[in-house]
């Protein structure tokens, strides 16, 4: 939740966050739920919309490396929405945030990776499932209401893995907070649906991965938890670009920039799929491309929000590097690691394999390295009380009496 919190607040700036709020302006001007990072409320719909929508834009978000799926995204904005109007407890908060996070992550497991190839963005066409089952606990429906939510969670599933590099990625996560909300609001007041989308011939199983397994989503259920392999991301991009990151942080310690002939880099087929742009134009495009990522982070030693700003994206420095970044694929090599070497113009070279990326399940990230993250990313936004109280407010969650102990921490902005 801390990492959430974080990425979200850290992003509410953003340009796409005003268009957002200037169309839901003129649709409502209900005050329900925190716009998180603003000094204002909206409608319940809207606020995990737009929520939703600002944690994906740095692409900085929490990551289940089995699926390539991110899931607080789409469930944390519907938990926090309904836990500030309805005042739940936040201990009853974070029991439906993990099971809706467990549910995504299941149907994630059953439908991937055909599904992924396939072009869908599993955070948001599974996403949907995990927000509608947090808000179906919270608002207490009964079983026959959450299998018709489900339904209509379902039947609203959508993303495109082309929409990589715009505005509209991030609004995926965000617009599935919004559908799988939406679909309990509807079912706990009689509105109907199939009672099987998962499991039908024409249901979400069948339709969108040509090979399914559905005993996936019930396997060792309540035994295992998906979510305890879920990871955090310290640079701010797609986490198949982490070992490359890594490995070019390191070469960067035996070479200038202009002493580089080539790096070289084997990479897992993933890498080139989802961040193979070679020519990137703006900040969003250069984090789904692992030239500019490998030559930014050898130059500036970091890949955060920072070094996808346009103008990084366009510098001459950076573009002349990025001619010189090599990938090329190896299937036996796993997501997160990276075999690099750096081949300097005067024929010396020096080799880096990253068997496990920072951030990854076997080289995870520390709890200092998490609150580190959360404050560089909300230091331009909240103050430097504002940041300690939340911090503190967060690691002891469920023992808070009100969500509102730690709302009005992120209200009380600029």
């Amino acid at each position: 939740m801390l990492n959430w919190l974080g990425i979200t607040i850290g992003a509410i700036q953003h340009r796409s966050i005003d268009i957002l709020l200037d169309v839901t302006n003129e649709l409502s001007n209900e005050s329900q739920a925190t716009i998180l990072g603003r000094s204002k409320k909206s409608d319940l719909l809207s606020a995990v919309l737009i929520n939703g929508t600002a944690s994906h834009i740095f692409d900085y978000d929490d990551t289940h490396l089995d699926t390539v799926h991110h899931p607080s995204g789409p469930v944390a904005p519907v938990v926090f929405a309904l836990g500030e109007k309805y005042n739940i407890a936040p201990r009853e908060l974070l029991r439906a945030f993990i099971l809706g996070c467990e549910v995504e992550l299941r149907i994630s497991n059953a439908i991937s990776p055909s599904h992924y190839q396939k072009g869908f963005h599993i955070t948001s066409s599974t996403g949907v499932f995990g927000a509608a089952v947090a808000a179906g606990i919270i608002l207490d429906l009964s079983e026959e209401e959450m299998a018709m939510c489900l339904g209509l969670a379902g039947t609203q599933s959508f993303g495109l893995r082309e929409m990589f590099g715009t505005m509209t990625k991030p609004f995926h996560p965000g617009k599935a907070a919004q559908n799988g909300l939406l679909s309990v609001l509807l079912a706990r007041k009689g509105f109907t649906s199939s009672m099987h989308v998962l499991e039908a011939k024409r249901g979400f199983l069948n339709v969108y991965s040509p090979e399914s397994q559905p005993e996936r989503i019930l396997e060792e259920w309540g035994s295992t938890w998906e979510i305890e392999k879920n990871a955090f991301k310290p640079y701010a991009c797609g986490i198949v670009l982490h070992p490359s990151i890594d490995a070019c942080i390191q070469l960067s310690e035996f070479a200038t920039p202009e002493e580089v002939k080539e790096i070289r880099l084997k990479v897992h087929p993933y890498v080139l799929e989802l961040t193979g742009k070679e020519n990137p134009t703006t900040g969003l495009e250069g984090k789904f491309s692992i030239f500019h990522t490998c030559a930014v982070s050898f130059i500036e030693k970091d890949a955060s929000e920072n070094q996808f700003q346009d103008q990084v994206v366009t510098h001459p420095k950076v573009i002349e590097l990025r001619k010189k970044i090599k990938p090329y694929t190896d299937p036996q090599i796993a997501k997160d690691t990276v075999s690099a070497v750096l081949i300097k113009q005067d024929g010396g070279k020096h080799n880096v394999y990253i068997k496990h990326a920072t951030g990854s399940l076997e080289n995870p990230m520390t709890k200092a390295m998490l609150v580190a993250k959360f404050t560089k990313l909300c230091s331009n936004i909240l103050t430097e009380s504002q940041i300690a109280h939340v911090i503190k407010d967060v690691s002891r969650f469920e023992g808070l009496n009100t969500l509102d102990q730690l709302l009005c921490n992120i209200r009380s902005v600029q």
